[in-house]
């Protein structure tokens, strides 16, 4: 196993999870298998109780872990399926050493940060690194491990710490570190001095950087390069410059035309890996794809403007996965997409008399849009602007995308503006409402919010007499499909045959056909809402069929895109092995 360990310094938040993942890219595109690792030194145990306007989404794996959004770019650019354990954050780690110390693992010794938390983190890392994540189920080549935060920050010192022992522990051409730096530019002039002191401060700390990538708005200039790998007494091969490109999914293009892949493949020593045959003609077809993909964005002209109208707009980290899958989508469907970001709240009437001027512009934005839509989200804000998204595009036919509560609150304004249920509510916004449409699901712990969600992986079958959907000819007429979940509350099965009486079809639900999964109106372009969080399964070169499809409609070529992707299933890990046993 070799271990690639991506870390910062200067400033945090300059792109490290999307190097790391590029970097992940060109070593697959070789032929070698790679896995990842996030390690986040705040103290939650997960990232499931964080707010998402100040830390951004959270994102669900498989085996429904909630984790920190950078694992999201790890899967969307590596194809590969991840767990819960490849996110290690200070509150797990502690957690486990706690746990172990009182079933008496340690044996009576005094437990410290000094051996036992660092060798816990090296093992955690060492046995995760191995579990295989994508469809061949082959133990990885390369294990990339992303340390968040920058480096000197106190709460990173034991992860330092154990990445230092860790790179001893494996030997030199088995560990590398790529050290992220910020290259600000004053005036005209790129100032390298602290790039220097940043791999100064790291190599204090017992690690030895082997590439520095440096991040900056403009191309590095020769001689900021030269003086870069001067200073730090590297190799000019081993500087590379990232700046500031059309998106993101030309960094790794961008990286290997620096020969970035050569100088990793020679300091690991990557021709000593025995590759799979299989594997390299894979890796051979994806970076092809992705050389065609990626710069297509520059060379489309016909734009398709998209209104996510959410409660979190202000910070749009909160969601990431729904804006990228919207990306991969656009790109597949050959168009631009105009995002536009819509704060709920702003459609509503009590914000027309408190700002008149962002009232109608959010108006203007909804009703000019080639397509709506409502992401997922908690609580009563913003929840009356969502349903006037919905009842507008349910109104109007145009395209409509509910996800989570996107799709209950199209349930919600479906049944008090056609069922006639003028009280029907959620009871997350009222409990003692009289028409619940929305309920709380019967198996979910009140007392404790962390880790308490239907999270993960779940299966939805798609009903019979459902073959006419838009949604499931997408999915080439398949009867079942596996998407990830993150909710607590549900559509109330006593009102189902009220709702489908007027016109909502529920054309998925669970395998015991009391859960709601997927709501679409027959005969309307496209008004879909499901209770899944299709976002968290969308990749680069295979977009989720939820994104396409609605993004399709907007762009009107749903009937070419369905034709092309109608025949292709991109399975999990899981369903990979189970087709291939």
């Amino acid at each position: 196993m070799k271990y690639i360990l991506v870390s910062g310094g200067v400033i945090s938040g300059v792109g490290k999870g999307i190097i790391a993942s590029s970097c992940g890219l060109l070593l697959k595109s070789s032929g070698i298998t790679v896995s990842s690792i996030k390690i986040d030194p705040y103290m939650n145990v997960d990232a499931g109780l964080m707010s998402p306007i100040e830390h951004g989404e959270v994102f669900v794996t498989e085996d429904g872990g909630e984790m920190d959004l950078d694992i999201g770019n790890y899967e969307r650019y590596l194809g590969i399926t991840l767990r819960r354990d490849n996110n290690l954050t200070t509150g797990k780690i502690y957690q486990h050493v706690i746990d172990s110390e009182r079933r008496g693992d340690y044996l009576g010794k005094t437990v410290q940060i000094v051996p036992h938390l660092t060798d816990a983190i090296q093992d955690w890392v060492e046995r995760v690194a191995k579990i295989p994540v994508d469809k061949f189920g082959l133990e990885p080549d390369v294990c990339i491990i992303e340390l968040g935060g920058t480096v000197g920050d106190i709460e990173n010192s034991p992860f330092i710490h154990a990445m230092s022992e860790l790179q001893t522990r494996v030997g030199k051409c088995n560990f590398l570190q790529i050290q992220v730096s910020y290259v600000p530019v004053i005036g005209t002039e790129q100032k390298t001095k602290p790039t220097q002191r940043a791999i100064s401060d790291i190599r204090r700390a017992g690690l030895r950087p082997d590439l520095i990538a440096c991040r900056c708005e403009t191309p590095l200039e020769e001689s900021t390069i030269q003086k870069i790998a001067n200073t730090c007494q590297l190799e000019r091969d081993q500087v590379v410059g990232v700046h500031n490109v059309s998106t993101t999914y030309r960094v790794p293009i961008l990286l290997k035309n620096q020969g970035f892949l050569n100088t990793i493949s020679r300091l690991l020593q990557a021709e000593s890996i025995q590759k799979t045959p299989e594997v390299v003609e894979h890796g051979k077809a994806i970076w092809q794809e992705w050389q065609c993909l990626a710069p297509r964005r520059d060379h489309v002209f016909e734009t398709v403007s998209i209104a996510l109208v959410g409660k979190y707009t202000s910070f749009r980290d909160s969601y990431m996965s729904v804006s990228r899958a919207l990306e991969h989508s656009a790109m597949h469907c050959k168009r631009k997409l105009n995002l536009i970001w819509i704060d709920s709240s702003h459609l509503e009437d009590a914000h027309r008399a408190a700002s008149p001027t962002e009232y109608y512009k959010a108006w203007h934005s909804i009703s000019t849009a080639n397509g709506i839509l409502v992401p997922g989200g908690f609580g009563k804000r913003g929840c009356d602007g969502m349903i006037k998204a919905a009842q507008w595009a349910r109104e109007n036919n145009i395209p409509y995308f509910g996800i989570c509560l996107g799709m209950q609150l199209a349930v919600v304004e479906y049944a008090r503006n056609v069922c006639g249920m003028d009280k029907a509510d959620s009871a997350e916004f009222d409990e003692k409402c009289t028409q619940p449409v929305i309920v709380y699901m019967p198996e979910i712990d009140k007392s404790k919010l962390g880790g308490t969600m239907r999270l993960g992986k779940r299966r939805t079958i798609f009903q019979q007499g459902t073959e006419w959907s838009r949604l499931r000819k997408l999915y080439g007429g398949k009867q079942d499909i596996w998407e990830r979940h993150r909710h607590r509350y549900e559509v109330n099965p006593d009102l189902v045959a009220q709702l489908e009486d007027a016109g909502l079809t529920f054309v998925g639900k669970d395998e015991t056909g009391q859960r709601m999964e997927i709501i679409e109106l027959k005969g309307h372009k496209w008004y879909i809402g499901v209770q899944f969080h299709p976002e968290y399964q969308s990749r680069v070169l295979a977009p989720g069929k939820t994104f396409i499809g609605f993004f399709a409609s907007a762009a009107g070529c749903l009937e070419e895109i369905t034709a092309v992707f109608k025949d292709r299933h991109d399975l999990s890990l899981e369903e990979a092995n189970l087709t291939k046993n």
